[in-house]
């Protein structure tokens, strides 16, 4: 079971938020499924998501995307995913 605490902030303030749960172990060949349900839950397009991205998570457990890292044009400063250990 893992969890992932997803944010999206504008202006130095989270504007949207929500918790994306899975019963299933985590692996890192299903991120991007798991980043596009996030997106899909909060309503916004889904990123480009590359190697950095996936390593950053590794190793910080977080993984920032900023506008230039999305296809269409956003109206947010940054979405954040951070892991919350259980």
């Amino acid at each position: 079971m893992f969890k992932i605490w997803a944010k999206i902030i504008k202006d130095g303030k989270i504007i949207k938020q929500t918790v994306y749960e899975s019963v299933d172990n985590f692996t890192y060949s299903q991120f991007f499924s798991y980043l596009a349900d996030i997106c899909e839950a909060m309503d916004i397009a889904t990123p480009v998501l590359l190697k950095t991205h996936i390593f950053n998570y590794a190793k910080f457990s977080t993984v920032r995307f900023i506008p230039r890292d999305f296809a269409e044009p956003v109206d947010f400063d940054k979405l954040v995913l951070d892991n919350i250990s259980v």
